[in-house]
């Protein structure tokens, strides 16, 4: 017979804390961006010019059709909106209903109604797996408390031969970004992001980086 010793008090007190932070964390994320929805392109476009980090996303993807698009964490949809010319079926993702809003009325305006846009959480997307072409999540990584989680949850919803593209930090030191801007990681190494696709199941198949005030890279995974 096992004996059963009481739990530790203190451990329990601990784990208790850890969980009252990162639900902290979480809502403070979602206030952040429930409250900068209508201006979250420029936000994105702080550290890198914009421009080119989609230009380099165009490169990554190739100008081969897409039968469906999926983008995680959507925000205003500009992903959908960038990619829609050679996307068969458009479906973005977003927590957060005032980016959803935004979202639309961004892709109704551009002519783009065929596009889904639907709340979901990134760690259990309403989607079947194997269902999409390419599945992008575009500076989201490192908003989330549980990367790892993020793209493992991705990459199920990839098809046979279905690509996954990150784009998101290099490692800095600007601290300042956890209260300004809601990040909970300060940027990723190539190491874990090729750690994390490769638990996921996929090959960590090209990268881009793009030099600037803050380091941005782009990870392509596939599934073989």
């Amino acid at each position: 017979m096992i004996d059963q010793w009481p739990a530790d008090p203190e451990l329990a007190a601990d784990a208790q804390r850890l969980g009252s932070v990162r639900a902290a964390r979480t809502a403070a994320a979602e206030d952040y961006f429930e409250a900068h929805a209508a201006q979250w392109d420029a936000i994105r476009s702080l550290h890198v010019a914009e421009q080119d980090v989609e230009s380099a996303i165009r490169r990554l993807i190739g100008p081969q059709a897409v039968a469906h698009l999926v983008d995680i964490g959507t925000g205003t949809g500009r992903m959908l909106e960038l990619l829609a010319p050679q996307a068969e079926t458009l479906t973005g993702f977003d927590r957060s209903p005032a980016m959803l809003r935004v979202a639309r009325a961004k892709l109704t305006s551009a002519g783009l109604e065929r596009a889904a846009l639907r709340q979901g959480d990134l760690y259990a997307l309403p989607l079947p797996a194997g269902t999409a072409d390419l599945a992008i999540m575009h500076q989201v990584l490192h908003a989330v408390q549980h990367p790892a989680a993020a793209i493992t949850e991705a990459a199920r919803i990839l098809a046979p031969g279905g690509r996954l593209l990150i784009v998101d930090f290099a490692p800095h030191a600007r601290e300042t970004l956890r209260d300004a801007h809601a990040h909970v990681h300060p940027g990723f190494s190539d190491t874990q992001i090729r750690g994390w696709f490769h638990d996921a199941g996929l090959a960590c198949a090209q990268t881009i980086r793009l030099e600037g005030p803050l380091t941005v890279r782009l990870w392509l995974g596939r599934r073989p």
